[in-house]
């Protein structure tokens, strides 16, 4: 390996000229002999690596060529991605470990002691960011090597080292970015970084179909690119992960660890140790080439969702790399010309010296991982309590959401069978799950459900505070003894989900039929009703009716669904609804009349018709690509509900009236121009219904639609005072004014219209901006406002979480026949902030159910 990283010693910082095609000479050693029958990635895609971008189906065409040539080659599928491109894992490793491949992995399971012998498993994965494409390509040249070439320390490296390749982990996005670049790059080497080549369009590579940064899911787990990877994870138990991606031009390359105080402290100790001994092995390699590096800077490991975090909680450890980035090319940087291919050949560097350290440090890696999962079942025994009890009575679709997940990450939770009691609070059967503390992934459970407000250092490279029941909106309790509990012999599967519940049928004379909002998916399945034709209602105030039973009453809160009978006008509407039924595991009651014993009728007023929506969704480069895609992930993909997103250019000849709703995610507005800003007043006026988030309501209230204030960035200014401040207290300022990603509480207004659904008051709700809307003066317009002491998980400055206070999160009024629905907050955060995401089905359903009149 040492002749390896000195033959690679072949060029300079940069390339002195720029150019594209790279022979693999560039990359490997010359004379290396290759066995003939493995194939270069030229002799399969027709051109050098380097010489332009590869399409995700090239990268997998080679690499399925590449295992049918070779028998130290295996190549799985992981599954597919949204747009149904596959997700491929190659196994590269001696013929004796493929072999013995599953007796390997069963020894590795979570808790079992490693044989120091056994060989280390690494896991290199490359661009999960899609416009990062530099590791994808470098993918390739690290393969063929692996199974190429014939060298006494290729040969020891297959024998020690079983090899993981993921060459692409974001599908999706690679060919979005790639069919960019090859589309916009010019038969000229074109180095102007404000060339088109260079200027991606939104959304960019970056996101996947959703638009999601599959780095930041690794623990929500939102993303069937996400699903499909951490099955395998978990299956393969890696000891090291490398996470290959790309960063600015002017940048040079990165590689772990990170800034030290931004740790986070339930990552081990020995876990940082071996990342600082495996630095030495990349600046080794890099040093050979005289290539510009750093360390120690800029990057942290302390959200564990990211790739390089989520193994170091899971007991091996991950390691991010970070290349500058050509974008196109080539591209002019302050260093230079950077060319694609020297990027390409920095991460097959640090590919290979990943490899190294993994092999010479085998021992001390299979030592740390027995000490980790000794070590977690140790500091369980040592909590002050046994585990958490998980409550959720009305809402089966989101506890087994997050049942679903921590199975997903391995962790075990167990039904109660009987009921218990505490503090008034009924956990019963059905409703109450166990999640024990003393299990193999105790540090996971930990970082999962602990709210932590006190950080060593406050400056966070992505979001201070995760914890999940809290996305959720789960009651959970701390148990001290497990043997209070009756809990079911089995662990939770999610495999007893995909059986079928049997529901009742249906009674076809009834009078009408009805179904609560509580559960998740309701509002899929009011959709799905509406837009067949069936017409339905929402009750506004609360009706009990006689149920069959002696002395039965079925008791009925607002936001109920009501189908009356004698409303649908379309012949086959019942068995419409039946088969809808079938598909939801929801329940839906037959009525026999339409006279409550309690409450209003069915025929009452208060009974408010309700429509099929059309959803229009404003899109753009000004427009936040993440929130776009976090809002369109929840209403496409889990209401069903079809979007419509209009880029913000082409506002001016889009029809308002076509549409029933205007979603404004965060984004910067001020391109619309005031013949659409009059276009869009009349058709609220009218009795559109806009939905808005943090920087577009407060868009909004400048022009005067929604009817509210917000904090001015001088009030936030001067909250902080910087006499005496030194420059090295820039950073720390910075941070202090920040709010990057914290979870604060408010309350809730229950009997709003666009609370339906829910019975607490309080709700989390998470908060990563500095926009906060003021309190507002009027009566009824608010529908959410923060806690006198709000702050619940995360880190905010005291200055910053007192002026949060008692402000208004979510506030809701009509103008003219229309309405405006405002938040400061992002409440359907990447994917898994179920708690609050119902409040936008509310406003997506039932605008129409409140009527609140302001005055501007």
């Amino acid at each position: 390996m040492v002749q390896f990283f000195k033959a690679l010693a072949l060029t300079g910082l940069f390339a002195l000229t720029p150019v594209c095609a790279e022979p693999l000479s560039y990359y490997f050693e010359e004379p290396t002999t290759y066995h003939s029958k493995i194939p270069t990635p030229k002799a399969v895609l027709g051109f050098d690596v380097g010489d332009r971008h590869v399409r995700h189906d090239q990268l997998v065409h080679y690499f399925k060529e590449l295992a049918d040539a070779s028998n130290q080659v295996r190549l799985l599928s992981m599954g597919y991605t949204n747009e149904h491109r596959q997700q491929v894992l190659a196994t590269i490793s001696s013929t004796k470990n493929l072999n013995n491949l599953e007796q390997i992995l069963e020894n590795r399971q979570a808790g079992k002691n490693q044989n120091a012998n056994d060989p280390v498993v690494v896991w290199l994965g490359y661009s999960i960011h899609g416009n990062e494409i530099s590791g994808s390509h470098a993918s390739m040249l690290t393969a063929y090597y692996l199974a190429a070439a014939q060298t006494d320390e290729i040969k020891q490296l297959l024998d020690d080292v079983i090899i993981l390749i993921e060459p692409s982990m974001n599908p999706d996005g690679m060919d979005r970015f790639v069919t960019w670049v090859n589309t916009n790059r010019g038969s000229s080497l074109n180095t102007d970084p404000e060339h088109r080549e260079h200027q991606l369009q939104w959304p960019s590579g970056r996101t996947n179909h959703f638009m999601f940064d599959l780095n930041r899911d690794w623990l929500p787990l939102t993303q069937v690119e996400s699903r499909n990877r951490v099955k395998f994870f978990h299956q393969f138990k890696p000891n090291v992960l490398g996470d290959f991606h790309e960063m600015g031009k002017d940048s040079s390359y990165f590689f772990q660890p990170g800034i030290p105080s931004r740790t986070n402290p339930l990552t081990p100790k020995a876990n940082i140790e071996l990342t600082q001994d495996f630095a030495r092995y990349h600046g080794e390699a890099l040093d050979a080439d005289h290539r510009l590096y750093f360390s120690r800077e800029n990057f942290d490991d302390f959200y564990y969702g990211k790739g390089s975090t989520y193994p170091d909680i899971n007991g091996a450890v991950g390691i991010l790399f970070e290349q500058a980035s050509s974008r196109g090319m080539a591209t002019t940087s302050v260093n230079g010309v950077l060319t694609f291919g020297f990027g390409i050949k920095n991460h097959v560097l640090t590919s290979f010296s990943t490899l190294k350290a993994a092999q010479q440090n085998k021992k001390k890696l299979h030592q740390f991982r027995t000490d980790f999962y000794a070590q977690s079942v140790e500091m369980a025994s040592d909590a002050n309590f046994a585990g958490y009890l998980l409550h959720e009575p009305a809402d089966r679709q989101r506890l087994k959401d997050f049942l679903r997940l921590l199975e997903q990450h391995q962790i075990q939770s167990y039904a109660l069978t009987d009921t218990y009691e505490s503090s008034g609070t009924k956990y019963r059967p059905g409703s109450s799950y166990y999640v024990p503390l003393e299990q193999p992934q105790y540090r996971l459970i930990k970082t999962i459900f602990e709210q932590v407000k006190e950080f060593k250092d406050n400056t966070f490279y992505d979001v201070s505070g995760w914890t999940l029941p809290l996305a959720y909106n789960l009651d959970v309790k701390q148990i001290n003894r497990v043997r209070d509990l009756d809990i079911d012999s089995e662990p939770f599967t999610a495999d007893l989900l995909t059986l079928p519940e049997q529901n009742m049928p249906l009674q076809e004379d009834a009078y009408a039929y009805v179904f609560a909002w509580d559960d998740y998916l309701a509002p899929k399945l009011l959709n799905t009703l509406l837009n067949q034709g069936i017409k339905a209602k929402v009750a506004t105030k609360d009706f009990t009716l006689a149920g069959d039973g002696k002395n039965q009453q079925l008791e009925f809160s607002a936001g109920s669904i009501v189908i009356l009978s004698g409303l649908q006008n379309r012949t086959d509407w019942f068995d419409k609804l039946m088969d809808t039924y079938q598909q939801y595991h929801i329940d839906i009651v037959s009525l026999t009349t339409g006279l409550s014993l309690k409450g209003i009728d069915l025929g009452s007023s208060s009974m408010v018709p309700l429509q099929p929506v059309k959803v229009m969704m404003i899109g753009g480069h000004s427009v936040s690509q993440y929130e776009a895609g976090h809002m369109l992930y929840y209403l496409d993909d889990t209401l069903g509900v079809p979007v419509s997103v209009i880029d913000d250019y082409r506002l001016s000849k889009i029809d308002f009236n076509a549409y029933t709703h205007v979603i404004m995610v965060d984004g910067n507005y001020k391109k619309i121009g005031d013949a659409t800003l009059e276009k869009l007043k009349t058709w609220v006026e009218n009795g559109g219904v806009i939905y808005a988030q943090k920087r577009a309501s407060k868009w909004l209230a400048s022009k005067n639609i929604l009817q509210s204030s917000f904090v001015s960035d001088t009030e936030l200014e001067r909250l902080f005072n910087t006499d005496d401040l030194t420059y090295a207290d820039k950073e720390q300022l910075a941070a202090k004014k920040r709010i990057a990603g914290t979870i604060f509480a408010t309350d809730i207004d229950v009997t709003h219209p666009l609370a339906f659904g829910y019975l607490n008051p309080r709700l989390p709700i998470f908060k990563n901006s500095t926009v906060i809307m003021e309190k507002a003066s009027r009566p009824f317009v608010t529908l959410a406002q923060f806690t006198e002491k709000p702050l619940l998980s995360g880190y905010s400055d005291d200055a910053m979480v007192g002026k949060v206070a008692e402000n208004t999160a979510i506030t809701a009024h009509n103008v003219g026949r229309g309405r405006v629905i405002a938040s400061s907050e992002n409440l359907v955060f990447r994917g898994y902030w179920h708690g609050t995401a119902k409040i936008v089905a509310n406003a997506i359903f039932f605008p129409k159910a409140f009527s609140v009149r302001v005055t501007p």
